[in-house]
């Protein structure tokens, strides 16, 4: 498991200052993926019109370029505003494979300043049942941080 309370201070000090939300989830997205190896694609889905998602910056092999809200483990979380926990990709109903190493996946709501939805953190691994409540829980705080200034 990632060392969150290492990784939030190593985030918040590489992000202070910084409002461009690429420039934020660029750095975000590296930072996480180098800290666990769980982590298989770690990568930012933007919102970039309504009901639609484009791939923004990440880490790891390909991704889909774009995701519309109505479909998949991103779409469901840019639709309910909801923290998506995936134990197996595959009992996702409409999950889209971006990648067929994927078995688990987190998907975490970004709001901005507003509390807009502005893009999902999608974290992909090939483990099954990867993720916990307790990375939910670091990664929704670490997303607050980091965005909510943005």
């Amino acid at each position: 498991m990632a060392d969150y309370a290492t990784l939030t201070k190593t985030i918040a000090s590489l992000t202070e200052g910084e409002t461009d939300t690429v420039a934020l989830m660029a750095t975000v997205a590296c930072e996480l993926h180098h800290a666990d190896a769980r982590f298989d694609w770690t990568g930012f889905y933007r919102v970039t019109e309504p009901g639609l998602l484009k791939i923004g910056p990440y880490q790891g092999g390909h991704g889909c370029l774009q995701i519309p809200f109505s479909k998949g483990v991103c779409g469901a979380a840019a639709r309910t505003g909801e923290t998506q926990l995936v134990a197996d990709v595959d009992a996702f109903p409409g999950h889209i494979a971006c990648a067929s190493s994927t078995r688990s996946e987190i998907v975490l709501p970004v709001h901005n300043a507003a509390g807009e939805i502005i893009a999902v953190l999608d974290i992909d691994s090939d483990q099954p049942d990867a993720f916990t409540h307790e990375d939910a829980a670091a990664l929704e705080a670490i997303l607050s941080a980091v965005f909510s200034r943005a």
